[in-house]
């Protein structure tokens, strides 16, 4: 069977042109169902039955696996059966008939206005080469709702601060312009004609935002750990994420009015149904407030 993965992980990569993380996670999947499989003695896909699918969801169900989790295996395991079926290694596809549970609606944790302000702040009470670093990072992902990897990787020659904008690569290697506002084109020149060459002692790099250790982009477990720091300073206590800044982002932009195709574009959604979670995010506020301030409610 691994050979067979391994074509599939390829086909992803050279035709699908999918990112590294897709890819990661179509391998774990995949890898999920043959260890399953091995246990039962199967190693050939073509002896894969519809009835070894669905043992193999049950067997999923049982480790309390959610909805989504679920949902995305089936997603990988189609595609990969398809791939299966396509290069004519088997002739039947054992999950023709199988249909993905509805994940229950979670809507995205975001913070308020004044988190954010509080969170924005908490960098500049530093006066290390770092703070300065990590308060144009957090100031850039609030201000275009980037993802993290897409942060971490932004290199010197992809931002343009005098007509304030960054081009970005997203899922699939999708490239993308974001305009950045004018507090993060500060930060951004302050980090950059301080912090950064005495962060870079003399060495080169092509990230902007770097550490001191490598002169090279930081990982995004270490920013995690950096954005959740900031949190407990700011005393925010509730599980933040470099996404809940994403989220924020949007969610903030919508209140104000932005078109959502606008906050699509920016946000790199290929899907407007993605975006419009944060759709769902605004009428849940605006009935909490009405809730709380409506004399009847």
């Amino acid at each position: 069977m691994d050979e067979y993965i391994d074509s599939f992980l390829v086909y992803l990569t050279m035709n699908r042109g999918l990112s590294k993380n897709t890819i990661e996670s179509y391998s774990r999947d995949i890898s999920s169902l043959t260890v399953f499989l091995n246990e039962r003695g199967i190693s050939d896909p073509t002896k894969v039955s519809n009835l070894e699918i669905k043992a193999f969801f049950k067997h999923l169900r049982k480790k309390k696996l959610s909805p989504r989790s679920v949902a995305r295996n089936i997603v990988s395991l189609k595609q990969f059966f398809r791939f299966l079926l396509t290069e004519k290694i088997i002739t039947e596809d054992p999950l023709r008939n199988t249909v993905s549970p509805k994940p229950a609606k979670t809507l995205p944790r975001t913070l308020s206005l004044g988190e954010v302000e509080k969170l924005l702040e908490q960098p500049e009470k530093g006066k290390s080469h770092e703070a300065s670093r990590d308060s144009a990072m957090l100031e850039v992902l609030y201000a275009t709702g980037v993802r993290v990897s897409e942060l971490i990787a932004l290199e010197l020659n992809r931002v343009n601060l005098d007509h304030g904008y960054i081009i970005t690569l997203g899922k699939g290697s999708k490239e993308r312009i974001v305009p950045i506002g004018d507090a993060a084109i500060r930060k951004i020149r302050n980090y950059l004609l301080d912090a950064r060459p005495k962060l870079l002692r003399g060495r080169s790099s092509q990230y902007l935002f770097i550490t001191s250790r490598t002169a090279s982009k930081m990982s995004r477990q270490r920013f995690w750990s950096i954005i959740k720091n900031y949190a407990l300073e700011a005393g925010i206590h509730s599980h933040i994420t470099p996404h809940v800044l994403r989220h924020s982002f949007a969610t903030h932009l919508l209140e104000r009015g932005a078109d959502l195709r606008v906050i699509q574009a920016m946000l790199g959604h290929s899907d407007i149904s993605t975006t419009q979670i944060y759709t769902y995010v605004e009428k849940e506020r605006l009935k909490h407030i009405h809730e709380k301030s409506h004399p009847r409610a």
